[in-house]
């Protein structure tokens, strides 16, 4: 099925886009903003907002319009397939299959200093009205925090025998996210974790395809909530019981 981008009507073309440009907020910069939109191919474009960032940079919004499209019949999506549970159930499941809590150990690595995400997952308050992992009564839950080395976070795993390690990267700058999480990777294959440890990781840059590529089992992005989480795990953890 062939799309558009969708405005006032059905497949107008219509799309807003957002970005910063090195120059002080002026009819100059608004006309460069305007003019760069063009060159990118959009017709009908405006400048509706240029907001002024100080140290000769500007941000603008611009509205446009593009006659292409895309066929959705050619797109292959990468994503990760579970049942998903709520906490009672999980709970269940885990005791009814497993037999004994799993081990999870959360952190941010590296430079990283944001844990908005991992507390949203491992907390007991959750988030969007989801419990953490930490309520649940078959997760035996370790949450390092932010800025932990990944040397320290796999001694933490061989200490507590982790049945999984959850990471969460929120900061991106220059992909410094991929770099922290390569490195994590290969500390796990070098002592011999990575086949014995469910490895997942989220963050607002992180897909599963993302995930996949750099060696982990699971990447999580916005929006996920902690069932959803705690639902791989138990599932996941079944099935490699069943395959050893």
């Amino acid at each position: 099925m062939m799309i558009y981008p969708y405005g006032d009507t059905t497949n107008d073309g219509a799309m807003q886009l957002s970005f910063t440009l090195p120059l002080k907020a002026s009819a100059l910069a608004k006309e460069a903003a305007k003019s760069l939109v063009k060159k990118m191919g959009f017709e009908k474009t405006e400048v509706v907002s240029m907001q002024d960032l100080g140290g000769d940079f500007s941000f603008f919004v611009v509205y446009g319009h593009t006659t292409t499209g895309i066929n959705t019949d050619d797109i292959q999506v990468v994503e990760a397939k579970f049942d998903h549970m709520d906490r009672v159930q999980v709970d269940e499941y885990i005791e009814e299959q497993i037999g004994r809590k799993l081990v999870v150990v959360g952190a941010t690595i590296e430079s990283d200093a944001h844990t908005v995400g991992l507390d949203a997952i491992l907390n007991m308050k959750g988030y969007h009205g989801d419990y953490g992992l930490e309520r649940y009564k078959n997760f035996e839950v370790y949450n390092m925090g932010s800025q932990v080395l990944c040397e320290d976070l796999i001694k933490k795993c061989k200490e507590v025998k982790a049945d999984v390690v959850l990471v969460s990267q929120i900061v991106t700058q220059k992909n410094i996210h991929v770099k922290n999480l390569s490195k994590l990777m290969d500390l796990m294959e070098a002592e011999g974790l990575r086949h014995h440890i469910i490895a997942a990781v989220g963050g607002p840059r992180i897909s599963h395809e993302l995930a996949l590529e750099l060696g982990y089992d699971i990447g999580f992005g916005p929006g996920t909530i902690p069932s959803q989480v705690a639902s791989y795990i138990a599932t996941t953890k079944k099935e490699r019981l069943e395959n050893e």
